[in-house]
């Protein structure tokens, strides 16, 4: 903070330049356009992230039916896979033509949702490598907020983007600019995670906000790929973070613990680690019970069983590797907003007198194993579990007619 001004002609000519900076912030200032959507911040601080354009994207607005969930971190705006300072979808939709995220968007608000844009992420090449400053790294980020009317954005800063100095100086000095120009904006800072709290990048990244004396929303770890297996790991991490926290910007607990997130990913993870619903429950408590500011997780579009359950022990970008219901990680993401997800509805009882056992979802099932499910018998073809008999999914079940 400035020191006390002593003289009244000092006094007049701080009043001036205050003036003049409140003209200058009100003349770059944008405002959403009239028909931008818009939740709590409850809801920004709670949102999964969801590719709209790759990983076989689940349909928005069943997963919103389905759980609740209002809000939605779209992933990842990157610069241009062969170089410059404009923003894409991936390294290759332009959102200056985008049209298929922008439907996207619309059907989410058509909903009484809202959606965050995430830029950044692991891989690809990111705008605060290729724009030359943070004037311009803002300016092109600016661009995708106006483009989509947009409430809430996280910067995810992760390899390699991280380990380049520079880079992170135009991040969090873009992340600063647009604070400024959109008043009110959710902005959230997600980077990795170790056993420690976070890196020495990650330590680095802290002490670049600081240094600009930037603070967004919150600043969030992601406690996974780096040793970690179920919840236990993940708090004690969380812990380590809020120590650092404090220690950086000068916090006590409780403020650190209210600019402290995590992001999670859910069933098994890139390095094998495994990461159950129990585990995301323990977690949630965690947060909850500390007031932390942010709870979410990669991604709506592995929240879902792979065929089989556990794919053969691999990690798969559009199936969860786990035991699971249909997005049944997103539901604590619900919790934390602090919402209800709705109650799944029973299984309608059989209308006549079949003969084979009643389907289970709990249930294991090989081939030829029978089932009776909504009035009809159904006859597995091979092993499965959890995907109740239809004629659509995996065409596991035949439909050998009424009973």
């Amino acid at each position: 903070m400035p020191s006390r001004l002593k003289t009244l002609a000092a006094a007049v000519s701080a009043a001036t330049l205050a003036v003049g900076a409140l003209t200058t912030m009100a003349a770059t200032s944008h405002a959403a356009p009239a028909d931008a959507g818009g939740v709590g911040a409850n809801w920004y601080a709670a949102a999964p992230y969801l590719m709209p354009l790759d990983n076989d994207p689940p349909d928005a607005g069943a997963v919103m039916d389905a759980t609740g969930l209002k809000a939605f971190q779209l992933a990842f705006v990157l610069a241009p896979n062969g170089g410059g300072c404009s923003a894409t979808w991936g390294g290759t939709d332009a959102v200056s033509s985008d049209t298929a995220v922008a439907n996207v968007i619309s059907g989410i608000r058509a909903k009484g949702g809202d959606v965050s844009a995430s830029v950044g992420g692991y891989g690809g090449t990111k705008l605060g490598q290729t724009c030359g400053t943070p004037q311009a790294t803002a300016a092109a980020y600016q661009q995708v907020i106006d483009k989509y009317g947009l409430k809430a954005i996280d910067f995810d800063l992760e390899e390699p983007e991280y380990e380049n100095s520079a880079a992170i100086h135009n991040e969090i000095g873009a992340a600063k600019i647009l604070q400024q120009q959109n008043p009110g904006i959710y902005l959230s800072v997600t980077t990795a995670g170790t056993a420690d709290g976070t890196g020495w990048f990650g330590k680095q990244m802290l002490n670049e906000a600081k240094s600009q004396g930037f603070t967004p929303n919150n600043f969030s770890i992601m406690p996974f790929d780096g040793g970690f297996n179920g919840a236990a790991a993940q708090t004690s991490a969380l812990t380590n973070f809020n120590s650092i926290l404090q220690s950086t910007f000068g916090w006590d607990a409780a403020t650190a613990y209210a600019h402290e997130g995590i992001s999670q990913m859910n069933g098994r993870s890139d390095s094998g680690e495994y990461f159950y619903q129990s585990d995301f429950q323990t977690v949630l408590d965690y947060a909850t019970s500390h007031h932390m500011a942010r709870y979410t997780f990669w991604s709506v579009n592995r929240d879902r069983q792979c065929t089989p359950p556990d794919n053969n022990g691999k990690t798969s970008g559009t199936c969860s590797s786990v035991p699971q219901g249909a997005y049944d990680f997103t539901k604590y993401s619900v919790k934390f907003a602090g919402s209800n997800p709705p109650t799944s509805t029973p299984t309608p009882p059989p209308t006549g007198p079949c003969t084979a056992p009643a389907y289970s979802s709990t249930a294991v099932y090989v081939g030829g194993n029978e089932v009776s499910y909504n009035g009809h018998t159904w006859k597995a073809k091979w092993w499965t579990q959890g995907e109740a008999p239809s004629t659509g999914g995996s065409g596991v079940w035949q439909d050998e007619g009424p009973c």
